[in-house]
């Protein structure tokens, strides 16, 4: 059965409605001679004659008339979809989507986001909060946030946070009764609230270091969370203590609700990044995206 492409139709269209070959050359950016030839080709192809042509004008056929009627109005919209899909390319639209944490998401990108999205109406964000380490090309992310120490090497990663310290924290009732560890080994005799892997699915082991010195602790307790809210909450209930992030627990530290021990053990570490895979083409929206929650370091 006979194909026409749509430059071919275009060519078609053009001629047709402006009843001469050399002015819809010209609206085409071709030749006369070419534009001429690319319409006996469509028409040996469809077998039919489009164009009645004389030396002073041309005008379609009844076969001309009919296609125009059918594929005009097509073409139309297949145009203006495809100028729209242009616009896309240069203003900031559509839809991101983002794997983050539960700290990332609420502390680091939402207040970002608040100050950008109310500029920009036509762009969505869509947060999925896991704490798994997500593959986000699998899953259809366009990006995720994560600590810096777990971004893969293979994709580009942009800081949007600064680093971070870990804290081992407790209630002062809890040390009303127990002697304070100091030093990482101690935490063996103490009721430590566990986080349970998401991804693994093992128990995390509790990271110290002082200098060179690094130390990996399997800790026990009566308590085992897959969140590391709930830890925060038990250890606030005096259950035990907790290995949270520092700025998670900085506000009960402030007002004396908990307390921090081995903080000579718990180094700075690289903080938040979002990164995304070096293939992804960037358009002007995630670009947006990008700048608005990259770092600013004071």
């Amino acid at each position: 059965m006979p194909r026409a492409n749509l430059n071919d139709l275009s060519a078609f269209l053009a001629v047709v409605r402006e009843r001469s070959f050399t002015q819809a050359a010209a609206r085409l950016g071709v030749s006369p001679s070419a534009l001429s030839h690319t319409l006996r080709a469509l028409e040996e192809r469809l077998g039919v004659r489009l164009l009645n042509r004389t030396t002073r004008s041309v005008a379609p056929t009844e076969a001309g008339e009919r296609l125009c009627r059918a594929v005009g109005p097509r073409l139309e919209e297949v145009e203006a979809e495809l100028e729209a899909l242009g616009e896309l390319r240069a203003k900031p639209a559509g839809t991101i989507r983002i794997s983050a944490s539960d700290y990332a998401a609420h502390a680091l990108l939402l207040p970002r986001l608040a100050g950008l999205l109310p500029r920009y109406p036509d762009l969505k964000v869509e947060i999925s909060i896991d704490d798994r380490l997500v593959d986000i090309v699998a899953e259809r992310f366009d990006a995720g946030v994560r600590e810096g120490e777990q971004v893969a090497k293979d994709m580009i990663a942009v800081r949007i946070g600064p680093d971070l310290r870990m804290a081992v924290v407790g209630a002062p009732a809890y040390f009303a009764t127990r002697p304070r560890p100091k030093q990482p080994q101690d935490l063996t005799a103490h009721n430590c609230i566990n986080l349970r892997l998401p991804t693994r699915g093992g128990l995390y082991a509790w990271e110290f270091q002082k200098g060179r010195r690094k130390l990996n602790v399997h800790v026990e307790g009566q308590l085992v969370f897959n969140q590391p809210g709930a830890m925060l909450k038990a250890a606030l209930a005096g259950v035990g203590l907790a290995y949270v992030l520092e700025d998670v627990a900085m506000p009960y530290l402030d007002d004396g609700r908990l307390e921090r021990v081995l903080h000579d053990w718990c180094p700075p570490f690289p903080g938040y990044h979002l990164y995304y895979p070096s293939r992804r083409q960037a358009s002007p929206a995630f670009a947006l995206l990008v700048e608005a929650v990259r770092h600013q370091a004071p």
